[in-house]
C-alpha cells in the first residue's frame, strides 16, 4: 500500500477509536439498523473500487487526449501543484456538492449522506454507490496525475482527508478552541480557511428553522473558504441539536447504495428547501 494511503487509513482509525473512546462510535444516537450496512457498503466500494478505478480513468482519459503531455508538471514548484488541486478537486468537489443540493436526480445519490441522524466519521463516505463514479474532481486529479502531480497529490489527499475527517467526526475538536479567548483571531481565521465540525455540522442540521443549520449551504470539504467566497457560508460556532434530513419521506437500504437501478423515491427527491 502506498505511504499516502497508509497514512490516510492511520488517521481515519484515529478518529475512529476517538469515537470509540468519547461519543460511541458503535451506537449513535438516532441510529437506524439500515444505517451500518449503507455506511459499510459505500465506504468499502469506494475505497476498493470507485476511487482506484476514477482516478485510473481520469489518468487514461489524460493520456488519450494528450499523450505527450505526461509528467508536464514535474518541474512544477510543489505550491503551484498543490493549488491545482485545490481548484481542480477541491473547488471542483465544492460545486458537485453544492449542485448536488440543487438537481433533485444528483440529490438522490448525495441524500444516503444526510439520511443518517447523527454526525460522525462514519459518514464520511456515506453516499449512493454512483456519487464519487461521477464526481468530477476525482477525474481530474487522476488527469492531474498524469500530468505529474502524483507527488503533490500524495500529500494533498493526506491534508484533504485529515481536514474532512476532522470536519465530520463528532469528537468536536474545535470547541474546546472557541472557548480559549487569546485563540479567537486564530479560529476566525481557521473557520473561514477550512472545513471544522461546527461549519460542517452546520450543513448536516435538520431544522432549518434552529438558527445553525444551513443545509444549502457549507459545502467545503477541504476548504470552507469557497463558501465564503461565493456566499454560502454560514458561521455560528454551535452545532445542531439534530442531523438528518427533514421533510422528506424514508428510503431503503438498495435505493441508499443502487439508486436508481432498484427501487424509486417515494416522492421526488429534491432537497429540502
Amino acid at each position: 500500500m502506498k505511504p499516502e494511503l497508509l497514512a490516510v487509513f492511520a488517521i481515519l482509525v484515529v478518529f475512529v477509536l476517538l469515537e470509540i473512546a468519547f461519543t460511541n462510535f458503535f451506537n449513535k444516537k438516532g441510529q437506524k439498523g439500515s444505517d451500518g450496512i449503507v455506511e459499510i457498503v459505500s465506504t468499502l466500494t469506494l475505497s476498493l473500487f470507485t476511487q482506484p478505478l476514477v482516478l485510473a480513468g481520469g489518468f487514461a482519459v489524460a493520456a488519450f487526449i494528450a499523450p505527450g503531455s505526461a509528467d508536464m508538471l514535474k518541474d512544477w514548484s510543489f505550491l503551484a501543484v498543490f493549488g491545482l488541486f485545490l481548484i481542480f478537486d477541491d473547488l471542483t468537489q465544492y460545486g458537485w456538492h453544492r449542485l448536488s443540493h440543487t438537481v433533485p436526480w444528483l440529490y438522490n445519490l448525495h441524500r444516503p449522506h444526510h439520511n443518517a441522524e447523527y454526525l460522525s466519521i462514519r459518514v464520511v463516505y456515506r453516499n449512493n454507490l454512483f456519487y464519487y463514479l461521477l464526481m468530477p474532481g476525482l477525474w481530474l486529479s487522476g488527469a492531474l496525475i498524469y500530468l505529474g502531480g502524483g507527488w503533490v497529490y500524495a500529500v494533498y489527499i493526506v491534508i484533504k482527508m485529515t481536514v474532512i475527517y476532522g470536519a465530520h467526526s463528532d469528537v468536536r475538536w474545535d470547541e474546546p478552541l472557541y472557548k480559549i479567548k487569546w485563540l479567537s483571531p486564530v479560529m476566525w481565521v481557521l473557520e473561514r480557511t477550512i472545513s471544522t465540525p461546527a461549519t460542517h455540522s452546520a450543513h448536516h442540521g435538520k431544522h432549518a428553522a434552529d438558527g445553525v443549520t444551513n443545509y444549502k449551504g457549507n459545502f467545503g470539504n477541504l476548504l470552507f473558504f469557497w463558501d465564503v467566497l461565493f456566499g454560502t457560508a454560514k458561521i455560528t460556532r454551535r452545532y445542531p441539536e439534530e442531523m438528518g434530513v427533514e421533510n422528506l419521506p424514508e428510503t431503503s437500504i438498495a435505493e441508499q447504495l443502487i439508486w436508481p437501478l432498484v427501487g424509486a423515491p417515494k416522492q421526488k427527491q429534491s432537497a429540502p428547501e
